[in-house]
């Protein structure tokens, strides 16, 4: 039985209904972290289909949810043709469940809609009945990895906070890193979020990875007020990725002994080990009412100086 499947089975609409416990222990606290970018041409959905493999391979129940909602693109990169989407899941044609596809090593994904203009920019009414239906699932999986759209959209202000972890994928290019400060900047300042994570893709060596980061980190330092970014080390310059992608297979799959995916492998085992933020307030709904909390208060701008 594949995890999709499972998932179906063991968090269904009628054990939902009733008091039977659940199959194994509550969990304290699921992971859920958010791969975003200011700029697109990063490789943060890569970033998020080898890293979900990663997590797979040490033995972990992943679920990733496509918020890219109107450009889908992790089951591109998959191969994966998904008969539902989330647009059919909206608008109340198919269950969560119905629209959940396998990916590579048993993840669970949560497709996108490609081309849909209507869910470029949600309302505040379908953006609390995602967050709410996968409340549903959240305790039966040990990852929530939420692939956000670049850019600073409102959709991208709001996934992002309802993450425990944010981590903002990078590059040396100079219009990456102006693009990152600025989606840390609108996230620090108007919704409140103080840590984030930075990965450096794309770049030869160590040295230069280190120095992407310090260029953020100094800016950040200097600019915003009470806020950590915490550096979470850089994938190499592969030859090898672009031959995975061109195979629409994940590159820890298709050459798991390539340097990138020697690097993936860290990365998810470095993220596994990390120390939950808040062990008390783990599940959807916690950080949904803190996202309303800040929206209450401030709205999210369309630019940046």
């Amino acid at each position: 039985m594949d995890q999709a499947e499972k998932l179906r089975t063991s968090t269904g609409k009628e054990s939902l209904e009733t008091s039977a416990p659940l199959s194994r222990p509550r969990l304290v606290c699921p992971r859920v972290l958010s791969v975003t970018s200011g700029k697109g041409g990063v490789g943060k959905t890569n970033v998020v289909a080898n890293l979900a493999l990663a997590f797979t391979q040490m033995g972990k129940r992943v679920l990733v949810f496509d918020a890219d909602l109107g450009l889908a693109n992790i089951d591109v990169l998959l191969g994966l043709t998904p008969q539902y989407s989330i647009e059919h899941l909206l608008s109340g044609e198919k269950s969560f469940f119905d629209i959940l596809v396998r990916g590579p090593g048993g993840m669970s994904i949560l497709p996108a809609s490609s081309g849909v203009f209507d869910l470029v920019d949600l309302d505040d009414h379908q953006k609390i009945f995602l967050l709410n239906e996968l409340d549903l699932v959240v305790e039966e999986v040990d990852i929530l990895l939420i692939d956000t759209c670049a850019g600073i959209s409102s959709n991208v202000m709001y996934f992002n906070t309802a993450a425990q972890d944010s981590i903002v994928v990078v590059t040396p290019e100079p219009t990456s890193i102006t693009d990152a400060y600025a989606l840390i900047k609108v996230l620090s300042t108007k919704f409140k979020k103080k840590h984030f994570m930075a990965l450096v893709n794309f770049v030869p060596n160590a040295q230069e990875a280190e120095e992407v980061y310090r260029r953020i980190s100094l800016v950040a330092e200097r600019f915003l007020e009470s806020i950590s970014i915490e550096y979470l080390g850089f994938i190499p310059r592969d030859e090898k990725i672009p031959l995975a992608v061109r195979h629409q297979r994940p590159v820890l799959e298709l050459y798991p002994r390539a340097p990138s995916s020697k690097r993936f492998i860290e990365l998810a085992k470095a993220l596994s080990e990390r120390p939950l933020q808040d062990q008390n307030h783990g599940h959807i709904q916690f950080f949904l009412k803190k996202l309303l909390q800040c929206q209450s208060s401030s709205h999210p701008e369309e630019g940046v100086d």
